[in-house]
């Protein structure tokens, strides 16, 4: 029974991975295409040791896994809208309960860019439907007016910080595009709601946004491993040394080894 092997970088795990048994550690982000993934649950399935977990990797690459998995601290309302059928039926639940303007998020892009805003989901229906690609899957929620926008940045014991974010030429608060910040003093509310977030799926460290409503109430709007540190105190060097350090502490409980093909020193 050889001890367990410790896999640091992608080009190891390439190298490594038919080989990989019950009790090895993978402790990288895995760089793997969509149709890559399912690679994720055969090492789970083998027993294989993530760090990040296999979860939070997959969240963190797919907004509307995010909305499967953490939908219960998302605006009320939010859903993963796959074809037609899915947008009709979202259509008369909001009708229903009278909402309004509607957010969609398409599903793997970053920074902003994957937003829209529509005044209903009468307009967004008229526009998928006419489209001869449809952006499918992507989430749809209810757009919440006047929300403040709050970044958290979590990495583990080691640091915490919130700040707030505001564009006041339009509702996409990401600061690459015109946004302000300044700090957030972080509630026990909005903390568990992070934590619950964390938790859940199994994040080490995170980037979080937060909504909050004009009457307090807090929501979440997505989570990455990774985000920019722009408008944070803290700077992405430090940021991504305390990840490491983070990364350290989970390793430190195994005695690793390489496996054949595999380069030397790497634990």
């Amino acid at each position: 029974m050889r001890p367990p092997a410790i896999i640091r970088t992608n080009s190891q795990f390439k190298k490594a991975y038919p080989n990989l048994q019950k009790g090895d550690v993978v402790s990288c982000v895995l760089n793997l295409k969509p149709f890559e993934e399912f690679i994720f649950t055969d090492l789970v399935d083998r027993g294989v040791l993530l760090f990040p977990s296999a979860i939070s990797q997959i969240a963190s690459r797919s907004k509307c896994f995010q909305a499967h998995l953490l939908g219960d601290l998302m605006v009320p309302g939010t859903r993963v809208i796959n074809g037609k059928a899915d947008l009709i039926r979202a259509m008369d639940d909001y009708l229903q309960e009278g909402t309004g303007p509607v957010i969609t998020k398409k599903d793997r892009a970053d920074c902003g860019l994957g937003i829209n805003k529509w005044r209903d989901c009468e307009d967004l229906f008229n526009n998928v439907s006419l489209s001869s690609n449809p952006p499918w899957p992507f989430v749809l929620q209810p757009f919440i007016p006047d929300a403040t926008d709050i970044r958290v940045v979590w990495v583990g014991s080691h640091h915490r910080e919130a700040y707030w974010r505001k564009n006041r030429a339009g509702f996409r608060n990401n600061l690459h595009f015109g946004g302000e910040s300044g700090p957030f003093e972080l509630s026990d509310r909005e903390a568990e709601i992070c934590q619950k977030a964390m938790d859940r799926a199994k994040f080490p460290f995170a980037h979080m946004d937060l909504l909050m409503t004009e009457n307090g109430e807090v929501f979440l709007s997505e989570i990455s491993l990774f985000g920019g540190t722009r408008g944070a105190q803290i700077d992405s060097v430090e940021c991504s040394r305390l990840k490491k350090l983070v990364e350290e502490e989970f390793l430190d409980q195994f005695v690793g080894t390489s496996l054949p093909g595999t380069e030397q020193g790497s634990i």
